[in-house]
């Protein structure tokens, strides 16, 4: 089926400066708040304790061969609480390409006043393709292009971010890959470059009742040679368990939100997208879960924790 779609210093450079080289195109989930990790390595150790977030998401439900990923990611700060250290896996099929990212990331927290922290991160991994195209019809299934499978095809990547936040507010930096790797174009039906993508993302809590806290958030995902991508949200917080949010995807889609705290520790949420693409006529629209086991700070009562 043919698809229709030095420390301090050295990121700064990385984060700011021109840079020429491209990456890879990286899933975006509607959860990111969950596991922003995966989009920016300063987050690393930043909620003060262990966090693990997995994620599955089944994209544009009813279309064969559409994307569908898993990710999971661990991070912890260390004893001394600047450094914090992660892992982060994801698993994407999408038509008869299978990719695996795998990488380490590593921040170091500075505090700029007694409530504010400035933390820097970079990560580095390996990206690794496959491709196996009996798994698909293709309008000229003659041309070389699909007679030869992909196996295991590994490449290097790394990436650098900054974030300040606050126990109300966040705001971060990232890119998450500056090398150019290889993907599957599911448009071209062939193997593509990528381009160099830049993630600025920002949120702020309010506490507007004693057992109410909403939180409005952005992401913008920015690449030279695709459009922009733009997510707005807002998710509120009811007696510290209840989560129920909306979201917009400019020009692609309108997602619903709920999460539930269902232990201290542990923590589930849902996501549904209704595409309102020229997509939305074939799918049936793109569901997300999510998993996350949050230990209890030795600094702060878990069900206080920042809400991002």
């Amino acid at each position: 089926m043919k698809m229709k779609n030095s420390l301090v210093g050295l990121v700064l450079v990385m984060l700011l400066g021109s840079f020429c080289m491209r990456g890879q195109q990286s899933t975006q989930y509607t959860q990111y708040m969950y596991n922003t990790m995966s989009i920016n390595p300063a987050y690393a150790g930043s909620l003060g304790t262990l966090d693990i977030v997995g994620i599955y998401r089944n994209q544009w439900t009813g279309i064969s061969g559409s994307p569908e990923t898993q990710n999971l990611g661990v991070h912890s700060p260390l004893r001394n609480q600047r450094l914090g250290l992660g892992l982060n896996v994801s698993n994407e099929n999408l038509g008869p390409s299978n990719n695996v990212l795998l990488d380490g990331n590593i921040s170091y927290s500075v505090p700029l006043s007694p409530t504010i922290k400035m933390a820097f991160g970079i990560k580095a991994g390996m990206n690794i393709l496959s491709l196996d195209y009996s798994k698909g019809d293709y309008q000229n299934s003659q041309d070389p292009i699909f007679q030869e499978n992909v196996t295991n095809s590994t490449s290097f990547t790394m990436g650098a971010g900054t974030y300040v936040y606050s126990d109300k507010w966040y705001v971060g930096l990232s890119i998450p890959n500056f090398f150019t790797e290889n993907y599957y174009d599911d448009i071209a039906s062939s193997i593509s470059e990528g381009e160099l993508q830049y993630f600025l993302m920002g949120g702020y809590v309010f506490d507007i009742g004693p057992s109410f806290k909403l939180k409005p958030a952005f992401l913008v995902k920015y690449a030279t040679n695709i459009p922009t991508v733009v997510d707005i949200s807002a998710n509120a917080l009811f007696l510290e368990k209840f989560t129920l949010g909306v979201s917009y995807r400019y020009d692609d889609s309108v997602s619903a939100l709920a999460g539930f705290q269902i232990l201290p520790s542990v923590f589930v949420g849902y996501a549904y997208d209704h595409t309102n693409s020229g997509l939305g006529s074939y799918a049936s629209g793109t569901h997300e879960l999510m998993l996350r086991f949050t230990l209890p700070s030795k600094f702060k009562i878990i069900n206080s924790q920042r809400f991002f």
